[in-house]
């Protein structure tokens, strides 16, 4: 957790300084109103005494009181206001980390658990600042300065005290023993309700159509039931603390009027006053003594917790970027082209390679299909390119430079990305299409529309209610599967990107819409390198060139007439999906 404190500003060090020496002055007023407890206790029992006196000394004990308000009100602001400003920054900088990880890391945390670690767990961190750091102040600050006040007054408080103590921090050490493994537990825990959670809203339509809704519902009353009962558990657990605290300050308070009693019964009578008055400041302090065990115990609760989540936290901010930016981007020696030379890619947690020994160079204009058997490595060998994930052996070229020699925001500048599962955004039509930017450039409502008719989006953006400025739900769920598809494409048109690249996009449509949206944007791209993943030979059968994937390697390479004759994987893909006479008069 110490390494988090890194991310607090130097306003919010100021703040946390500042409270300490308010929780500091706060100490002192309430310890202070016991001595004039005392002296107001020795004036009633003093003949003679003036009420002035008496009235003085409640006026003092009235001013430490409104003194310590006053610093309490003005502690917790501060604090308050230095925890939500940690919050802030560190949520901001787990977030851009984890926008920083590759695909393979961001799998290894788990979507569900990220998002728990950027919402629940700061929360928990945050809560620990702006409740146990007072605490964690003023429990020692309390209980030393109280000791000090009582130590020389009866050795035999001295040791009700001790003991209370003794029982105490045993009563503390057995239940952290107890309580404080479960909180990893908890977190897990939560990271699986709401991994639940979400996979139950995605796929509602898939559990509705199964009528899985039953099974649905079990799977997340476990989870939900596994979170509540252990939760419950260290709730419970916490529950005895504060009864016992209680009993044991009680106790220790009707022990200390009881020895006070022996004490002050066979004393002189001069002595009598003295002690009744030692024994009132003594009880005093002593229950002090005790709220700061409490108050100990209260930051027992949130602490382990909050470490819990704190090393969760670090776990993510110190993970190595495999993807890095080199120190110095090199230039682009070619325009528009894309080699792959002597590729190999393996998963991490893989023994074998998926993509083994590719070798192709694209050049400018060129449109290169690939097709394949699912889990031939397609879709993983085209998102080489854009470095979402680093070829474990080889060189993957673009425009003549080794991807991994470009600032990744240069590189992702001259692509134009149409992801296998298309993906909106919450916004609008216009928002989605002009999404991101492209160096300096923004996309303009002309090349916007422009974009549109080349995706063969235009006809049912102009049938929306407000066309471009239509409502688009988050993940396109109030618009179909191949008008999202329409709308991702009309995303990488309008960048005017040097090399394209279509990863399955074009799998949600139908023939006619295909086959038109192919012909309009072979027009529109001829200027541009063209990468196409496709499962359908229909897609491709025009490409510049057809790389053949099987198992990872290239079986075949070539166009669509040359491939049917030299390769047999193609023309297994072809004459599965393909009559023989639609074959010939291609």
């Amino acid at each position: 957790m110490i390494k988090l404190f890194k991310n607090l500003k130097l306003k919010d060090i100021i703040f946390i300084l500042i409270s300490f020496a308010l929780i500091v002055f706060q100490v002192y007023l309430d310890l202070k109103m016991p001595d004039y407890m005392s002296e107001i206790t020795k004036l009633v029992q003093t003949e003679n005494a003036e009420m002035s006196d008496i009235l003085l000394n409640g006026f003092y004990m009235l001013a430490c009181a409104f003194g310590s308000l006053v610093s309490a009100i003005a502690t917790g602001y501060l604090i308050s206001n230095a925890a939500a400003s940690f919050s802030y920054n560190v949520r901001k900088k787990l977030f851009n980390k984890v926008e920083d990880l590759a695909i393979d890391e961001v799998k290894k945390f788990s979507t569900s658990s990220l998002i728990t670690r950027t919402t629940n767990d700061i929360t928990q961190i945050q809560m620990f600042i702006a409740m146990g750091l007072q605490l964690l102040i003023k429990s020692p600050v309390t209980a030393v300065w109280a000791v000090t006040k009582i130590l020389n007054k009866s050795w035999q408080w001295s040791a009700l005290t001790a003991l209370a103590v003794v029982i105490l921090l045993s009563v503390v050490i057995t239940l952290m023993i107890v309580v404080v493994p479960r909180f990893k537990i908890v977190q897990k825990l939560t990271d699986k309700l709401n991994l639940i959670t979400r996979e139950g809203l995605t796929g509602i339509r898939v559990i509705r159509a199964f009528n899985a809704t039953k099974y649905q519902e079990k799977k997340f009353d476990k989870a939900n039931s596994d979170l509540t009962n252990n939760t419950m558990f260290n709730q419970k657990a916490f529950a005895l603390m504060q009864p016992v605290m209680y009993l044991v300050m009680y106790l220790l308070a009707l022990s200390i009027y009881f020895v006070g009693a022996q004490l002050i019964d066979g004393a002189m009578l001069v002595d009598k006053i003295t002690i009744f008055g030692d024994m009132i400041v003594f009880s005093s302090y002593a229950l002090q003594v005790i709220m700061s065990f409490l108050m100990l115990a209260i930051i027992f609760m949130i602490l382990p917790r909050a470490q819990v989540s704190a090393s969760r936290i670090n776990e993510v901010l110190d993970t190595d970027i495999s993807i890095k930016d080199p120190v110095k981007p090199i230039k682009k020696k070619e325009v528009g082209t894309v080699e792959f030379k002597n590729v190999s890619f393996k998963y991490s947690d893989a023994d074998e390679n998926l993509i083994e020994n590719i070798n192709l160079k694209v050049n400018k204009g060129e449109t290169v299909a690939f097709i394949g058997s699912t889990g031939s490595g397609k879709s993983t060998l085209i998102n080489l390119v854009p470095r979402f994930y680093e070829a474990t052996s080889g060189e993957v070229l673009v425009d003549g430079v080794n991807v991994k020699d470009f600032k990744q925001e240069d590189l992702h500048n001259i692509i134009g990305y149409v992801s296998q599962k298309p993906v909106m955004f919450n916004g609008s039509v216009k928002s989605n299409i002009k999404y991101g930017r492209n160096g300096k450039r923004e996309v303009s409502d002309e090349l916007m529309m422009e974009a549109l008719d080349v995706a063969q989006a235009s006809s049912f953006v102009k049938k929306l209610e407000n066309t471009v400025d239509a409502h688009i739900a988050q993940g396109g769920t109030n618009i179909s599967g191949g008008q999202k598809q329409r709308l991702s494409i009309a995303r990488a048109v309008a960048r005017k990107p040097e090399i394209y690249i279509f990863d399955d996009s074009f799998s949600a449509l139908d023939y006619k819409t295909d086959s038109t949206l192919r012909k309009t944007l072979k027009k529109y791209t001829k200027d541009a390198t063209v990468l196409i993943v496709a499962q359908r030979i229909g897609t491709i059968l025009n490409a510049d060139k057809i790389v053949v994937l099987d198992n990872g390697k290239c079986v075949g390479m070539g166009t669509h007439k040359e491939l049917l004759k030299s390769c047999k994987v193609y023309k297994q893909i072809a004459t599965s999906q393909l009559s023989k006479e639609e074959l010939e008069n291609e």
